[in-house]
């Protein structure tokens, strides 16, 4: 790479207060950039995964349960604001049911799991961003007991934009903050070494870590995954579900032909020529729900061996500086994902998972499922389907251009989720504002003028 490209990278990261963990991962992904990589995985260098155990195949936790928590971590993605739903602040804070929000759930999860299972140092983290670490911070302050050590969150970083023709990064002086994007969660690696973390961790004796985003409650520690996971010596397990036709377009997990090593593979790394064998579900049958687990002291070797820089498979997207300006300079963003270290570590394992482990809200149709009697609460603080939806959410559509934003969508549902226990899909087109004790059941469309 330029050595000019790499001074004023280095010069950028380290005025904008960026650790050197992040700097080094980051240089190491722009010098694949400058040598022509992309990232591309063609569907001529991986093969299918055919067959992996189910997680309802897997034994039953047995005891010493206490003693491998202790022994855990558990780490909340919680970085993203709730842009996209209209909201400027920590997407968790929104309110799931009843006054509690997604925060509330998770803490309330983590303190159940230390009280009933005998293990009060089980390890709990947020990974925040500068967006959401104020707001997240104080409304955690409420669970007093939720940090062990004093600590209860760490920050991910920020890399610069890099222009599309030189590779510098880019100048933006109309709106400088428009200069940096997120790293993708595959920032996790550098910013728990950089802050120290990594080795805070591996020091009180935590060997094993669970990783998941904050806005997926199907999330919970499984004993029988960690029991799993701890018995199988293994470096790095990803809880994988089965593809149907709505996954058609999100990532997959593969296995590379040279090394039969395991590896994901994101949509953005896919070759045109190959899309049609990338969306086929029947051949590439499981994607990544982002639980994850890991062996922290095997994560410390692999960075120690690789001079502190796992080398994640590339995600480069070609945008504007100003996303809302098309005709602003046109630029590079790198990223990674968390879950393709999977192909960093010799020994690695997937276990399909049922999907109610992977249940995120991405939209405010997504919301009303979960705020309504279709999902029940459990006494250890888990939303689960309702057990005569045998497995199945209600299906739900609401109109984008009405209901999108949380405010609007609260405007619609004033006295609180019809009943929809019973319900098999809802379909809402046009505005509508909905009454008080609704039952729906069923299929039910609503169209309106």
């Amino acid at each position: 790479m330029n050595p000019e490209i790499s001074q004023a990278i280095q010069s950028k990261m380290r005025a904008g207060g960026v650790a050197n963990a992040t700097i080094d991962t980051f240089l190491a992904a722009v010098a694949k950039v400058a040598a022509g990589e992309r990232g591309q995985i063609p569907e001529s260098t991986i093969e299918p995964v055919a067959e992996l155990p189910t997680l309802e195949s897997l034994p039953a936790a047995g005891g010493g349960a206490g003693d491998l928590l202790n022994q855990l971590a558990v780490i909340k993605l919680n970085g993203g604001l709730g842009t996209g739903m209209g909201l400027d602040r920590a997407k968790s804070l929104i309110k799931v049911k009843g006054e509690d929000t997604f925060l509330d759930f998770i803490a309330k999860q983590i303190l159940h799991l230390r009280a009933q299972s005998g293990a009060p140092n089980l390890a709990f983290y947020l990974m925040d961003s500068f967006s959401t670490q104020a707001d997240t911070l104080a409304y955690l302050a409420k669970y007093p007991t939720l940090a062990i050590d004093g600590e209860l969150d760490f920050l991910q970083s920020k890399v610069p934009k890099l222009d599309a023709k030189t590779l510098l990064p880019v100048s933006w002086p109309a709106a400088p903050e428009m200069e940096w994007c997120p790293p993708g969660h595959g920032d996790i690696y550098p910013s728990l070494l950089g802050c120290g973390l990594l080795d805070k961790l591996l020091a009180r004796g935590i060997k094993y870590l669970f990783v998941s985003n904050s806005d997926n409650l199907g999330a919970t520690v499984d004993l029988r995954l960690l029991n799993h996971f701890a018995a199988s010596g293994n470096s790095f397990l990803m809880e994988v579900a089965t593809r149907t036709g709505a996954d058609r377009k999100g990532g997959h997990l593969a296995r590379r032909s040279a090394d039969s090593r395991l590896l994901l593979r994101e949509s953005a790394q896919c070759p045109a020529a190959d899309e049609t064998q990338f969306q086929d579900i029947t051949r590439h049958r499981f994607f990544n729900t982002n639980n994850l687990w890991i062996r922290l002291d095997h994560l410390k070797a692999e960075l120690e061996k690789r001079g502190g820089v796992l080398p994640l498979a590339l995600i480069t997207n070609s945008k504007t500086v100003d996303p809302r300006d098309a005709a602003s300079p046109k630029v590079i963003q790198i990223e990674s994902a968390m879950g393709a270290a999977i192909e960093c570590f010799a020994k690695t394992g997937a276990v399909v998972v049922p999907r109610s482990r992977f249940a995120p809200v991405k939209s405010t149709s997504d919301l009303l499922a979960l705020r309504s009697d279709a999902y029940r609460l459990t006494e250890e603080y888990v939303l689960t389907l309702a057990e005569s939806r045998h497995g199945q959410p209600p299906v739900i559509d609401l109109d984008s251009k009405h209901y999108k934003l949380v405010a609007d969508f609260e405007a619609a549902f004033p006295h609180g989720a019809p009943s929809l226990i019973n319900c098999e899909s809802l379909k809402v087109t046009g505005k509508k504002i909905f009454p008080a004790n609704l039952v729906l059941e069923g299929k039910v469309e609503f169209t309106e003028k």
